[in-house]
């Protein structure tokens, strides 16, 4: 993972996926690309000439000056490789064009002005359009440990085996590998795989996992992977992200959307 894509906003998380840049840049002699947008893609009633908005631009490019006048001035200071961009625009399309050669690319898990149960629009627009990996961030981290215990969700998706494989540089790194299937009672999709076909795979890799299944019981899926990472203090959980087959408008509902908008701890997520 020398590739690391940075989203930069003023959002309570950016301070975290920061730190967990330069942790990911330090263990892969990596590069960190530090994006910032501008987005003006916003809608003022009655403004149909745009003209509030030509008011609001020149405001909106001072505070980010400042932001990244402060954030220059301390990687200045850091011992890792990064540039900095910024543009203007529709911030998920940029984001995504900036994300087709990043290996990982490190986003917030609530809006900026959103509430605290408001998962970001961007994550779910990079996860559904984009093509590398997320590493989403809580609020309340300090530092990214890359060589800690890995909990990989399983169900045999595509999406699931599609976020496995893009861990791999990860779980090689890390201290243990736990591959953790939540037993529902639903019937097996077309392309499910029994979780020996994932161990199998990390074996050819060189990597050792436990494979656990947890019962379902009351608590949801989400509930259920989230509090087998804690347990075992990991500091990555892997998972698929949004493996039904629903509209856009809905896709933020189930499993996906419960542990992105609130992590108990670093989420690596693929489509």
């Amino acid at each position: 993972m020398r590739s690391i894509l940075l989203n930069i906003d003023s959002d309570d998380g950016l301070e975290a996926r920061f730190q967990a840049s330069l942790d990911l840049a330090r263990a892969f002699d990596g590069h960190v690309t530090c994006l910032q947008t501008i987005s003006y893609d916003v809608a003022v009633p009655g403004d149909l000439y745009g003209s509030m908005i030509a008011e609001i631009l020149p405001v909106l490019r001072e505070n980010a000056n400042a932001m990244r006048e402060k954030l220059v001035a301390r990687l200045e200071d850091e011992d890792v490789r990064w540039d900095w961009l910024q543009d203007e625009g529709p911030s998920g399309l940029l984001l995504v064009r900036r994300s087709a050669l990043a290996d990982v690319v490190l986003l917030g898990a609530r809006e900026p002005a959103g509430g605290k149960r408001q998962l970001s629009g961007l994550v779910g627009h990079a996860a559904i359009h984009g093509g590398a990996p997320l590493l989403v961030m809580p609020d309340t981290v300090t530092s990214f440990m890359v060589g800690g215990t890995a909990v990989a969700g399983w169900n045999g998706s595509v999406e699931a085996a599609r976020a496995l494989r893009a861990a791999l540089p990860l779980l090689r790194r890390a201290s243990s590998v736990v591959l953790a299937t939540v037993a529902e009672a639903k019937e097996r999709g077309e392309f499910d795989l029994p979780p020996m076909e994932g161990a199998e795979y990390l074996s050819r890799h060189g990597i050792e996992c436990e494979i656990v299944e947890f019962p379902l019981e009351s608590e949801s899926v989400a509930r259920a992977l989230a509090n087998a990472a804690v347990a075992r203090h990991a500091s990555l959980l892997v998972m698929g992200a949004y493996g039904h087959p629903r509209a856009f408008e809905t896709v933020f509902g189930g499993v996906t959307r419960e542990l992105l908008v609130a992590p108990p701890l670093p989420i690596l997520a693929t489509h």
